[in-house]
């Protein structure tokens, strides 16, 4: 009897297993499979012209056939380096500070405002750039560093998205610094050590693989927002020089132009190129960081 049940658990933790290595390879597969329909989707625009002329000119003729991608590229990675650079650090200290120094009310006030940014659709974000962000550029801020801008520009687009991601990197660090153990404050506090030395020393270095893996989510939301940035970007399909001119990142061209691609039919691989680049630089990065966050556990484990 007690040999059958052991066989029957036996059974049942095999069982279990090759179910998981079975969801895990279908996961696997969907990926690659995304990846495969883009690229083959995308075989006409990349018959005609090469790899590198494609990424490389600022061309856009569609019409002639002549597809350049290098603006599109350059605007969606300045919109969200920008965002990043304006998200990051305010999310950071907001964190720090709902964690570490913060009285309770104010933690019951400020995260149900958090969960609520987080859930507004982001076409009213869109909405309140053009009627707020893109005017302040265009009459009070743009003047004083440009001749003329139009507000409509990689600015924009950079501080309504760093808003839209800034309660999911405020919502990520504080899970992250909350399940730090508290001996490690207490032991600072006992050599003396002020809060804010606490948090520096202590709470940010140990949560670094965490921010690094935070920051790469927020990222990934950033690279691939449509409809919030095609409505503050400005749509113009030129290499941006400064923060004050307009872009078109690669988003803002497949949703503003997938509709019309009937009309000319390498068009539509064009625009499935465009996905591909999408694809493959949030693939490529998301990569990258997770070589990076091991090799800071790595680091932090040997200190």
């Amino acid at each position: 009897m007690a040999g059958q049940i052991s066989r029957i658990r036996l059974f049942k933790d095999k069982s279990a297993h090759i179910f998981m290595i079975g969801l895990t390879t279908i996961s696997l597969l969907v990926l690659v499979l995304m990846g495969v329909g883009l690229w083959y989707k995308s075989r006409d625009v990349v018959a005609a012209n090469s790899i590198w002329e494609l990424l490389s000119s600022s061309v856009w003729k569609p019409n002639e056939g002549k597809f350049g991608f290098l603006p599109y590229i350059i605007g969606t990675v300045s919109i969200t380096a920008l965002s990043v650079i304006i998200a990051l650090p305010i999310s950071l200290l907001t964190a720090i500070f709902l964690t570490e120094n913060a009285r309770p009310w104010i933690k019951r006030f400020i995260f149900p405002v958090l969960d609520i940014l987080a859930g507004i659709p982001s076409v009213i974000y869109g909405v309140w750039g053009t009627l707020i962000i893109v005017p302040f550029i265009a009459d009070r801020l743009g003047p004083h560093f440009v001749e003329y801008t139009s507000g409509y520009s990689v600015l924009a687009g950079g501080i309504v998205m760093g808003i839209m991601i800034l309660p999911l990197l405020v919502s990520l660090f504080v899970e992250i610094f909350s399940v730090i153990p508290n001996d490690l404050r207490d032991a600072a506090y006992s050599l003396g050590a002020t809060k804010w030395q606490t948090s520096q020393k202590i709470i940010l270095r140990k949560a670094a693989p965490g921010i690094i893996a935070a920051v790469v989510l927020a990222v990934s939301r950033a690279l691939g927002e449509t409809i919030a940035i095609l409505m503050v970007c400005g749509n113009v399909a030129i290499i941006p020089e400064n923060l004050f001119d307009s872009c078109y990142p690669l988003p803002a061209l497949i949703a503003n132009n997938y509709g019309e691609m009937l009309s000319i039919p390498i068009y539509e691989s064009a625009l499935m190129f465009a996905t591909f680049i999408l694809f493959f630089v949030i693939l490529l990065f998301n990569a990258g960081s997770r070589i990076l966050l091991q090799r800071v556990e790595k680091q932090y484990k040997l200190q």
